[in-house]
């Protein structure tokens, strides 16, 4: 009788395990000039793994709108027209960091901007005891950044604010948008001149931000050119870390 030899399958098994779960619990944060993908890089990533997207934008306009106490002190800055101090931006960034949906996983969307906001940032991680799996850079050609943001268009709806691209992703035929059918529009920050200020303020501000997480040991840059490929390099990367 011939005997059969039985692997070893149990370990593999584990290894595929433990994969999946660094998948699934992505703590990432995204950087890139504005139009480098962030947003969609982002929601793809989300679809992916069911970890949430948190944009300061998102946690401001969530926190005016449910008039928790952060949300009207930040309310009376963003009347007067002032830029909301970092100082409640972070104690916001803690309180949405602690809400069950990111047990899952959280991608930070363009945030920190500044070295200041980072150096916050990292201390508030380190109290939460959250450990960042890494950082992403996109770099995106400045043409290209050009072409993708004089060609966009907004929900002018602000509770939807769907993006279109009028050469990628069109809206409707007379212009509305295919989600709520208002009306979009080109922001004012999008037409060139706009842009090329966006991005020299981007070079000034946020830039340094590459080295200063290039030092933690954290940093990871991808070409954004395409954002499906880009989304399957952060994936290898996160099977891999």
């Amino acid at each position: 009788m011939t005997r059969c030899r039985i692997l070893p399958i149990v370990p593999k098994l584990q290894t595929k395990l433990k994969v999946k779960e660094v998948i699934r619990n992505m703590k990432i944060i995204l950087l890139g000039a504005p139009g480098a993908g962030k947003g969609t890089v982002a929601k793809l990533l989300t679809e992916y793994d069911g970890s949430v997207q948190i944009s300061t934008g998102d946690i401001l306009r969530a926190a005016v709108k449910e008039g928790t106490e952060l949300g009207r002190e930040a309310k009376g800055y963003m009347d007067r027209g002032d830029l909301v101090p970092d100082a409640l931006i972070m104690r916001m960034m803690e309180t949405r960091l602690q809400q069950p949906d990111c047990a899952n996983g959280f991608i930070l969307d363009g945030f920190p901007r500044t070295i200041p906001q980072a150096e916050a940032l990292k201390k508030l991680l380190e109290k939460l005891n959250i450990r960042l799996n890494f950082v992403v850079n996109l770099e995106v050609p400045r043409d290209v950044i050009l072409d993708r943001l004089t060609t966009r268009r907004t929900c002018s709806n602000p509770d939807c604010q769907e993006i279109y691209n009028i050469k990628s992703n069109p809206p409707l035929p007379d212009g509305r948008c295919k989600k709520c059918g208002s009306p979009t529009i080109q922001r004012d920050d999008e037409t060139e001149e706009a842009i090329l200020n966006r991005l020299e303020t981007y070079n000034e501000k946020t830039a340094p931000l590459i080295g200063f997480y290039e030092r933690e040991g954290l940093l990871k840059t991808f070409s954004s050119v395409s954002s499906a490929e880009t989304v399957e390099a952060v994936k290898k990367a996160l099977k891999e870390c």
